[in-house]
């Protein structure tokens, strides 16, 4: 049972959540349930989103497994979903490389998982009326190429820059449906895609990078989550076009 009238609780609304088998998403997905919605996982392994589904609270979540970057598998995604009451896209994926070896090959692997899929996939849940008026859309974004810089960034940050830019354009042509749309923005966060990518950095080099942060440590994925459910929920109905950093306060430089 929901607490009643509580402005962040989810009862009543079904969310479909990207990448939802591990880090971000799953945290969202987690969040997403305890606070009462029926949450529709997708990611590319039924078996990984099945553990997500086996530690939701609540009934009636579902799963979706494919490659949401295959069109016809985007179509019948659209097709057999219910309409829905949020989404929430977190699937990505991070690429370093120096610009002079950011090849066109490169950015089109990171766009079509960071950029062109969610959008794509927003794109037909309207044309196809598959969200409700009311309805909330997240995008899970980065301050990366956004908010900060690094050397070796630019193909990823570009491709979370072109989803926050899509992101508040998006929110002008849906508002007239009541859709609102915004993008959350995080700092380092540990999850599998960040620890993958810090194996090659020793724990020294890593606690030095926390120490940047006036928090001093990175995030977790509830912590993004929290910001989530605020932008799913009723609390956030006058919110939209925005671009949510929860970074630790890294940039608050």
């Amino acid at each position: 049972m929901g607490i009643t009238n509580n402005p962040f609780s989810l009862e009543g609304k079904t969310i479909l959540m990207t990448g939802a088998s591990s880090g971000i998403g799953q945290g969202c997905a987690l969040m997403a349930a305890q606070m009462g919605a029926k949450v529709i996982v997708c990611g590319r392994n039924e078996d990984r989103l099945k553990e997500t589904i086996g530690q939701m609270q609540g009934e009636g979540h579902s799963s979706f497994a494919g490659e949401l970057t295959d069109q016809s598998v985007i179509e019948k995604l659209v097709a057999e979903i219910p309409s829905l009451d949020g989404v929430v896209f977190s699937a990505g994926i991070s690429m370093t490389a120096p610009f002079a070896f950011s090849t066109r090959e490169k950015f089109d692997k990171v766009f079509d998982v960071n950029f062109f899929s969610p959008i794509e996939i927003l794109r037909l849940l309207v044309k196809k009326k598959k969200l409700v008026n009311g309805a909330s859309v997240v995008f899970i974004s980065s301050v990366g190429g956004n908010f900060g810089f690094s050397v070796g960034n630019g193909i990823y940050g570009a491709s979370k820059a072109a989803l926050n830019s899509m992101s508040r354009l998006c929110s002008l042509e849906l508002a007239p449906k009541k859709i609102r749309v915004n993008s959350v923005c995080p700092g380092m966060v540990v999850t599998p895609l960040v620890e993958g990518f810090s194996e090659n950095i020793t724990q020294e080099a890593i606690q030095k990078d926390m120490d940047f942060y006036p928090l001093k440590r990175y995030g977790r994925p509830e912590d993004i989550a929290g910001g989530v459910v605020y932008l799913l929920s009723e609390a956030s109905s006058w919110v939209t076009g925005q671009s949510i950093c929860i970074d630790g306060g890294i940039t608050a430089y």
